[in-house]
């Protein structure tokens, strides 16, 4: 057991295994608790890990299994996949709820960060929960929509406190899903926008696509085939970001097309500003890295994701990004469309709140280990 550091908070945070996003957007809560003299430990397994060891290759890492969900090949499917798949992610929220506990007594954490894991609360060590779904769309309606987030908010009411990725108020980027009517029982903190990017001064290369494709098996495939046939037509140059870190690559670079599985931070920092648009599908930790370095973007939700969908829809309407469904995709249809789009992109600060958040909830939650 590694020796715990006097006058040092020791804080566990373990994202969600669903999709990269929830992975990244962890990267600037990681480099705050860093900066306020916090011992951090990482947990999770698979691609997290891979991501989240290359860009902290000196934190302790655990390992825990992630839910391990996957995708309906159609958008009709995809119900009855998440039907199907019910019972194991209830066993794997007590898994790791049970594994918190030997890892608290073990470890002794002073605190925990939960991006979006259910289990990971205890009853004597304060936990955060992060999530920007307050509401969880249902292609089943509102009646649906009420049960979905009542389970939702039993299982948040288990945390100390609740994290919302968002700005507060009117002018916000997730729109209902961060914004309910009735909010959790648990004190709810909104922390504005979480990108692990920063805004530099590069020149943008022009007909220079970056494409990136994350999230869940099958459909992320899926996407790389369709982008895949239709990039060979493209006249301009592009990067294609596969979400693949870990994997031995698989397809060959040129020197208009290049491919990578992955791209640390600092390196696709520089991409995205790079590029004249970037292709993505509409996750909320993209969605929030798009908003921070004011990038032009074309959206292609994951057929069935309602989430996603609804992301899309919004953000189209707000004039922030174009979304296409992924059966109408065609790139030379959708960089037409974009060309003609009325870009309106807001400028949200990041860090700020953030960092007062975190110094809040140091000084309550950890006082002995601050000393």
């Amino acid at each position: 057991m590694k020796e715990k550091l006097q006058g040092k908070s020791r804080i566990l945070v373990a994202p969600l295994d669903w999709g990269l996003g929830h992975a990244t957007r962890c990267i600037p809560i990681i480099r705050e608790l860093l900066t306020q003299g916090c011992d951090v430990w990482l947990a999770g397994e698979g691609a997290q890990q891979q991501l989240l060891k290359a860009e902290f290759p000196e934190l302790s890492f655990l390992q825990l299994p992630g839910y391990k969900i996957r995708y309906a090949k159609t958008a009709r499917g995809l119900i009855w996949k998440m039907i199907q798949q019910g019972p194991k992610m209830r066993r794997a929220i007590l898994y790791e709820h049970l594994w918190l506990k030997k890892m608290i007594a073990r470890h002794h954490f002073d605190a925990v960060i939960s991006d979006n894991r259910y289990g990971l609360y205890h009853s004597e060590v304060p936990c955060i929960f992060i999530t920007h779904q307050l509401t969880i769309k249902s292609s089943a309606g509102k009646w649906a929509e009420k049960i979905l987030q009542k389970r939702n908010y039993k299982y948040i009411s288990r945390f100390g406190e609740c994290w919302v990725p968002d700005k507060e108020g009117e002018n916000n980027l997730a729109g209902e899903l961060s914004h309910p009517a009735i909010k959790p029982a648990v004190p709810v903190h909104y922390i504005d926008l979480l990108s692990r990017f920063e805004k530099k001064d590069l020149a943008q290369k022009k007909n220079h696509l970056l494409i990136i494709l994350s999230g869940p098996e099958p459909q992320r495939g899926m996407l790389e085939e369709k982008i895949i046939k239709d990039i060979s037509h493209y006249n301009g140059t592009a990067t294609i970001v596969r979400g693949l870190p870990g994997f031995a690559s698989m397809i060959p670079s040129t020197n208009m097309i290049k491919f990578y599985n992955h791209l640390p931070a600092a390196e696709l920092n520089i991409e995205m500003q790079e590029a004249e648009y970037i292709i993505s599908r509409s996750g909320y930790s993209t969605v929030m890295d798009l908003v921070a370095l004011q990038k032009k973007s074309i959206l292609i939700p994951t057929p069935g994701q309602t989430e996603q969908e609804y992301l899309g829809i919004y953000l189209m309407k707000k004039g922030i990004a174009v979304s296409i469904s992924q059966k109408d995709f065609s790139l030379q249809k959708a960089l037409a469309h974009a060309a003609e789009y009325n870009y309106q992109i807001p400028v949200m600060a990041t860090g700020k709140v953030l960092k007062e958040t975190i110094e809040q909830f140091l000084h309550q939650s950890c006082p002995a280990a601050l000393g």
